[in-house]
């Protein structure tokens, strides 16, 4: 629990880290803080564990070793998004759904409707990563690094959180309607 809480606290603060960082310590060693995120997650979590992932990662640290630059570094939420959207991705093609999974640990007999709503459920997050992602993207490439922080370090959480509470609200209308 207290590494989960850790691993949550430091991805929150990472981009918060590398702006501030910037100013005053070496890409290369703003590297560090990337390595000690991922052996976090890897540790704590089969998800975040692939070869593909690990593969992606080291690659980023490579090339800011390399370059000593902060790109590779502000590249990290688009390595996430594309993670994240592998996953959800994937599992559309091979259900049962992420969201289906997440769904059936508290209700295991899932009925029909709230199987599809699940599928529909995982089909927007999809979406979320792509659209996330690209503006990742971008504020990496083209934005300040104010800019950057800001979006990646607030922003993109408060998005998701507005999704999460928006999907919550359609979903008590769907159980409402179902159970009428």
């Amino acid at each position: 629990m207290l590494r989960n809480v850790l691993i949550a606290v430091i991805t929150v603060l990472y981009p918060f880290a590398i702006w501030l960082g910037q100013a005053h310590v070496e890409p290369r060693m703003l590297a560090l803080l990337l390595v000690v995120i991922l052996l976090l997650r890897v540790n704590s979590s089969g998800l975040m564990a692939g070869k593909g992932w690990l593969a992606a990662a080291g690659v980023l640290l490579i090339a800011v070793m390399i370059s000593n630059s902060a790109l590779p570094l502000k590249l990290y939420p688009v390595l996430v998004n594309v993670a994240m959207l592998a996953v959800f991705g994937w599992s559309l093609f091979h259900p049962p759904s992420v969201v289906e999974r997440l769904a059936r640990l508290r209700e295991p007999d899932l009925p029909a409707f709230a199987v599809a709503y699940t599928r529909r459920v995982t089909q927007v997050w999809c979406a979320f990563f792509v659209v996330n992602g690209s503006i990742a993207f971008v504020t990496a490439l083209w934005a300040t690094p104010q800019v950057w922080s800001l979006y990646n370090g607030l922003i993109a959480y408060l998005l998701m959180g507005v999704l999460f509470a928006v999907e919550y609200c359609i979903r008590l209308h769907v159980k409402r309607k179902h159970h009428a």
